[in-house]
């Protein structure tokens, strides 16, 4: 049933985001709904504040205050375990009581899961574009930030050595 589970986005009162949380993790672990609500986040990000005598800290703050993300398999049951949730105001994009879950785009976007790419090729290799604009180009691997999924390759365009970030799956090895 897990692979089954989609991104949805829940509003809360603000301030309730963690008790909304701690209250639906409760709640799975009780009825076992593991496999049906895998999965809760509250973006958070580090932000380095300096008050008045100048002294700095590291604090953590929300990124999306009053929203919680869940990855929920979505039935009536796990609809009203969600909605009855003291603090809990509804769900992000719902038509006709039916919650519209996020995009791969959106979920890949918000770093709630990472797509891991393995590649077959290192920094000053032969590579061959096989998609977009420079499709079928050819150019040397300068840079690759897996983090960020981005290659950079260097191709030759009228006559000049050009930079052109790509994906790192926008690109293959050349055989020899």
């Amino acid at each position: 049933m897990a692979e089954n589970a989609k991104w949805y986005v829940v509003h809360t009162y603000s301030g309730y985001e963690n008790a909304v949380k701690t209250t639906i993790e409760k709640l799975v672990t009780n009825r076992h709904l593991e496999d049906m609500i895998p999965e809760m986040q509250i973006p958070l990000e580090s932000v380095t504040e300096i008050n008045e005598e100048g002294v700095s800290k590291e604090v953590e703050r929300k990124v999306f205050p009053g929203y919680v993300l869940i990855k929920m398999v979505m039935t009536d049951d796990t609809w009203h375990l969600v909605r009855n949730v003291r603090g809990v105001t509804g769900f992000v994009g719902e038509a006709s009581n039916k919650p519209i879950p996020l995009s791969e785009e959106e979920v890949l976007a918000l770093g709630m899961e990472k797509h891991e790419v393995v590649v077959n090729y290192n920094v000053g290799d032969h590579v061959r574009i096989n998609d977009g604009p420079l499709e079928s180009f050819t150019g040397v691997v300068d840079e690759i930030d897996a983090d960020k999924n981005k290659v950079t390759v260097v191709v030759s365009m009228f006559g000049r050595e050009t930079p052109v970030e790509m994906e790192l799956d926008q690109v293959e090895v050349v055989k020899d």
